[in-house]
């Protein structure tokens, strides 16, 4: 070949080779690389490239094999699982059951978790072979949502993981996965890059190599986009999203509703909580331990100005813990009616008709205009009567405050998983580190009654009994106790160059597996 010819060669191979490589701004990344250090979706989103579990949810959160090829329940405390014998680490190693015994026992203990997968994993009791290709999972009592609880919870290799500590995760000493994609590197605060794993048993990514880079601005990432320095982006502000949708000759997007809740938690358990306080600034009786002023400050919340202004219509008011439709969700859960007056009666009968002064927290790079919603917030309840201050964190710095407590009223969000029951059982099923349940309760709700039905409904294998269960526990937490404060129901958007297609997922995670090539 020619000098000139083989110039050319590679003058023709460029796009090509181009575009074997994905580049994505997402708005962060992992908080780590230990696919078990935290029950976050970013984090597991992540962690779903390089690791698998046993079965997972499709971009509708409907399960469908990964390392397992089924799940089936022998009886009501024994789940049987058939392993898939294509499904190897990236060392060539089989999946056994010791691998699976091991990630079961590891996945609820790793030190310094602040969202544990102990919820995940404390249901079972044993695992155990029955040949080298099936394993059977005994648990504690029925627990119907297990295969859904493990869906979230990534196999390691024993081989690899034990012995292994978060650190080595980070540093990709442990990270031997069966997953789409091999680690290649990863600092905090810079990109994640990943290459095709070719020897994966299942459907092969489009991309050759995957390159995730942290843009935790907004603006940002759609200048990224404009500038064709990515190819997709994560979580696109309103305004854009619509801007980018006219633009069709350069621009694609997608788009799906979201099961993820925005709500607000409210320090019901303290006599003293950190930022509550009267309006000279002296020490009170925390009142926000009353239902009656929780519930006042749902009332003066109009969740129809925070979607239609704030969001852009890019939202769902939320009265229920689930979106309409959701297995366990109520059609009379509506959202409640933005009532000043009636909220102005509720505190004046709960002996704060002068109010008090509270600071409203949250994060200002986690959800979409998560800080103008803080803000918007505040004001409404200023109009209430209420001396109201914000302070927002950084997702890193308000995950770490949040799971510390630190907070007397928070803007947080959660995804159930994949019933309502799974917000319940999180959020606002009393904190019991022993049962695994309210390990995100940061509100330290507490009502005895309300967990007895909890815990009925999640042994409960019936899908009416449970669902009915579920309803009767979810009205008297929100409509009774004001156990938190639902506010809407988030859209999920991504936008990209032409050329390039994302399949849209209600649980929120950007995965380079869901990324494609447009047909021609």
């Amino acid at each position: 070949m020619t000098l000139r010819a083989a110039l050319l060669a590679l003058v023709l191979a460029g796009p090509a080779l181009a575009q074997d490589n994905l580049r994505i701004g997402v708005e962060a990344g992992p908080t780590s690389l230990d696919p078990h250090f935290a029950s976050l979706i970013t984090n597991i989103a992540f962690g779903r490239h390089v690791f698998q579990p046993l079965m997972e949810q499709d971009h509708k959160q409907d399960l469908r094999p990964a390392i397992a090829t089924r799940m089936r329940v022998v009886d009501e405390t024994t789940w049987e699982v058939t392993l898939d014998p294509r499904a190897r680490f990236h060392d060539g190693a089989p999946v056994t059951a010791e691998d699976i015994a091991f990630t079961i026992a590891r996945a609820g203990d790793v030190p310094n978790s602040p969202s544990s997968f102990r919820y995940a994993t404390r249901p079972i009791a044993a695992v155990e072979a029955v040949d080298a290709t099936t394993i059977r999972l005994r648990t504690h009592q029925p627990t119907p949502l297990l295969p859904n609880f493990l869906a979230l919870v990534m196999i390691v290799s024993r081989k690899h993981g034990e012995g292994a500590t978060t650190a080595d995760y980070n540093a990709g000493r442990a990270m031997i996965g069966t997953g789409p994609f091999r680690h290649v590197s990863w600092q905090p605060g810079s990109p994640v890059v990943m290459e095709r794993n070719p020897a994966f048993h299942g459907a092969a990514p489009a991309f050759a190599r995957v390159e995730f880079r942290p843009i935790a601005n907004a603006g940002a990432r759609v200048a990224a986009l404009q500038a064709g320095d990515v190819d997709l982006i994560e979580i696109v502000p309103p305004d854009h999203f619509a801007r980018f949708r006219q633009d069709a000759a350069r621009f694609t997007v997608a788009e799906s509703p979201s099961n993820r809740l925005l709500f607000l938690t409210l320090d019901s358990d303290r006599e003293d909580s950190p930022f509550v306080r009267g309006k000279d600034g002296s020490r009170i009786a925390n009142p926000l331990r009353d239902a009656r002023v929780r519930r006042a400050l749902s009332l003066a919340i109009n969740r129809e100005a925070l979607v239609s202004r704030v969001l852009q219509g890019q939202a769902l008011a939320a009265g229920d813990l689930g979106p309409p439709g959701y297995f366990g969700t109520s059609p009379d859960m509506t959202p409640p009616p933005f009532d000043l007056e009636q909220a102005r009666r509720l505190l004046a009968e709960a002996g704060w008709a002068q109010g008090f002064a509270v600071q409203v927290n949250g994060p200002n790079d986690r959800f979409v205009n998560d800080e103008q919603v803080v803000q918007a917030i505040a004001q409404m309840w200023t109009r209430l009567g209420l001396a109201t201050t914000v302070e927002t964190r950084t997702r890193a710095v308000w995950l770490s405050e949040a799971a510390q407590l630190r907070y007397s009223v928070n803007l947080a969000g959660f995804s159930p998983n994949p019933e309502l029951l799974g917000m319940l059982e999180t959020q606002i099923h009393s904190w019991n580190p022993q049962l695994g349940l309210g390990t995100a309760n940061r509100g330290r709700f507490s009502n005895a009654e309300i967990d007895a039905l909890i815990q009925r409904a999640r042994t409960t294998i019936d899908d009416d009994q449970r669902r009915a269960l579920t309803q009767q526990a979810t009205r008297m937490a929100l409509r009774d106790q004001t156990a938190l404060i639902p506010l809407y129901f988030q859209v999920n958007t991504w936008a990209m160059r032409r050329g390039f297609t994302y399949e849209a997922r209600t649980d929120e995670m950007t995965l380079a597996s869901s990324a494609g090539r447009a047909s021609r």
